[in-house]
């Protein structure tokens, strides 16, 4: 009787009695047939289903979100953090080896301009970098994302290091402003 209500539920699916799997027992679909258009009412559920479904989940929690974070709708840093300090750390830099590849922004990289990587500034946002050591200052444009590496908080382009004088060490303590 079991064997008999499988293989009309099979038949009713469209498949073949004998193209069973015999480790199984699931059914392998024949050829499938044309779907026909799907016509007439559609499921929808009224607002108490919903949220009698629904009803009990949380809100999303709020988002920290950095003052120095991309405004979406103007895609600009927020206007209390022009000229206002965004942050501290240590800058390094990349030239040559990198010169000539695509950016993070489609540009390609020259280490000879006056450009940086940063992890979440909007591309074309000009920072000035100032390195604590010395006090020297250059201004650069955001053009790539990085650095991903331990505490560092921006990647500055070769002509950038020597302006502010860490290209030797390698890296340096900065102060990050926007302009």
């Amino acid at each position: 009787m079991r064997q008999l209500a499988a293989s009309l539920a099979v038949l009713a699916l469209g498949l073949s009695v004998t193209a069973l799997n015999a480790a199984d027992r699931a059914p392998v679909p024949a050829e499938a047939p044309a779907a026909a258009p799907a016509e007439g009412p559609r499921f929808v559920p009224s607002a108490d289903a919903f949220a009698e479904a629904f009803g009990d989940m949380d809100a999303p929690a709020a988002i920290a979100v950095p003052s120095h974070a991309v405004d979406v709708e103007t895609l600009a840093p927020s206007a209390d953090t022009l000229g206002a300090e965004i942050g501290a750390g240590v800058a390094s830099w990349y030239g040559r080896a990198f010169a000539g590849r695509k950016t993070a922004s489609g540009e390609r990289f020259d280490p000879a301009e006056l450009t940086a990587a940063h992890r979440t500034l909007p591309f074309g946002t000009k920072v000035r970098v100032t390195h604590a050591g010395s006090g020297r200052s250059v201004v650069v444009r955001i053009n790539d994302r990085g650095p991903f590496h331990g505490s560092r908080v921006i990647d500055l382009s070769q002509a950038a290091a020597e302006a502010i004088g860490i290209r030797s060490a390698g890296s340096g303590r900065v102060t990050l402003a926007t302009l």
